[in-house]
């Protein structure tokens, strides 16, 4: 994980910037509720408040931050400050504003929490299927409903498969949310030789599919042509497209980290690896096999990092023919 020490991000002081703004707009509105600088003076006190504790938490944990705090002020209001307060005196503009985000946070955070969210793809690691700059809806109800701060299951719906492609906390940066191919469940042997798996002990099929070409920024070099073989993988039964290419090994042993439950698996240089997967954890990698940081180097994922699985690419603006298209 991302160490805290680090510094803090430039998140964190547009965020004291924006609350100290915000602040300057509310008073100077002069307590006139419905003025635009009391609209614009929480409109921006609400974005730094998001962009401070955004420091240390995800953007679920905001919004739960946000309910609560109106939620409060809504509930002192109802319970004490309204038979405190004169007939003929309005409500004080924090009570004004709580009741206006309170039903719209409460929403947005049942919604993303709960149900769906939107995620954009960031990297190359899941062509061809998958390319830079999909944005994908990821179905969250399916995998079951989470405790929004600890995402620990509470009421079952499905179980994660091997073929899924999933959405998952990121074990190594703070923050920062991966999109890869579960290939691995609980007590699965993964071995992965010659850029071929093999679970539990039977190969998986693989059939040629011709070629895939993109282009890619590789420091120092800059931008390159990458040239890659196509293949149709069933993975136990759920056929998908991989792409590998021929100028790199099936792993760079000397990026393999140091990660828990490590002892479970065996490295043989850059030939490839085997993995037990501990219970209730998950293998991941991405199907663009030689461009994928994946559980090959940082390890398994938890049941508690699971946010949802992938259903459709909703939108790309480069692209827009992939609007629709089913994951």
């Amino acid at each position: 994980m991302e160490n805290m020490t680090d510094g803090l991000s430039r998140w964190f002081y547009l965020g004291i910037a924006g609350i100290l703004l915000g602040m300057f707009f509310i008073y100077r509105a002069n307590g006139q509720n419905k003025s635009k600088a009391m609209e614009n003076g929480y409109f921006i006190l609400v974005l730094g408040l998001v962009g401070i504790i955004s420091e240390w938490t995800d953007f679920a944990t905001v919004l739960l931050f946000l309910v609560i705090l109106s939620g409060l002020i809504l509930l002192v209001e109802k319970l004490y400050w309204a038979k405190i307060r004169p007939h003929d005196k309005a409500r004080a503009h924090y009570i004004h504003y709580a009741r206006e985000f309170f039903p719209v946070v409460l929403g947005v955070f049942v919604l993303r929490a709960f149900l769906f969210e939107a995620y954009q793809i960031p990297s190359s690691s899941m062509r061809p299927d998958l390319t830079v700059g999909d944005f994908i809806l990821v179905n969250k109800f399916t995998l079951g409903i989470r405790e929004p701060l600890t995402n620990k299951v509470i009421i079952k719906v499905n179980d994660v498969k091997r073929g899924d492609v999933v959405v998952f906390k990121d074990p190594l940066v703070r923050n920062r949310d991966l999109i890869k191919r579960v290939v691995g469940i609980g007590g699965d042997k993964i071995e992965y030789y010659n850029k071929k798996l093999t679970i539990n002990g039977t190969p998986l099929d693989y059939t040629e599919a011709g070629t895939y070409t993109y282009t890619e920024n590789i420091p120092p070099e800059g931008d390159i042509e990458i040239n890659n073989q196509k293949f149709v993988e069933n993975l136990t039964g759920v056929k998908h497209s991989v792409i590998t290419w021929d100028k790199v090994p099936a792993v760079f042993g000397s990026e393999v980290q140091t990660f828990p439950n490590s002892q479970n698996c065996q490295y043989r240089g850059n030939e490839g690896f085997t993995c037990v997967v501990p219970s209730g954890q998950y293998f991941m990698m991405g199907d663009n096999r030689d461009n994928s940081l994946d559980s090959r180097y940082w390890g398994f994922v938890t049941d508690d990092a699971i946010l949802g699985r992938a259903i459709y690419v909703w939108l790309n603006l480069h692209d827009l023919k992939r609007v629709g298209l089913k994951i």
